[in-house]
């Protein structure tokens, strides 16, 4: 499974409503607002690169309220565990 992370700045009026679009597309496991220069994270899931193509050119780029995006694909997934080791540097459990 392939997982690609989308920045969607939206035009101002309407992020909530294209955030609900978002979600509906097929491919789209989930969709955050968020702070900062961006206005929502969509995450994708899916099996091949040819689904990324349907899910941003078919789905994504048809939505008025998107003036913006960036795609990030994933290339490594870390456990739980692992995370939180990396986080407690210095701490307990290493």
């Amino acid at each position: 499974m392939i997982t690609a992370f989308v920045l969607i700045q939206t035009s101002r009026e309407s992020t909530a409503e294209t955030a609900e679009a978002v979600a509906e597309i097929p491919g789209v496991a989930e969709v955050y607002s968020v702070t900062g220069e961006w206005d929502l994270v969509a995450i994708l899931r899916f099996k091949d690169f040819e689904q990324l193509d349907d899910i941003v050119t078919l789905g994504l780029r048809k939505l008025k309220g998107i003036e913006r995006t960036q795609t990030l694909l994933a290339f490594r997934a870390y456990s739980r565990k692992l995370l939180e080791q990396g986080f407690n540097i210095g701490g307990e459990g290493l």
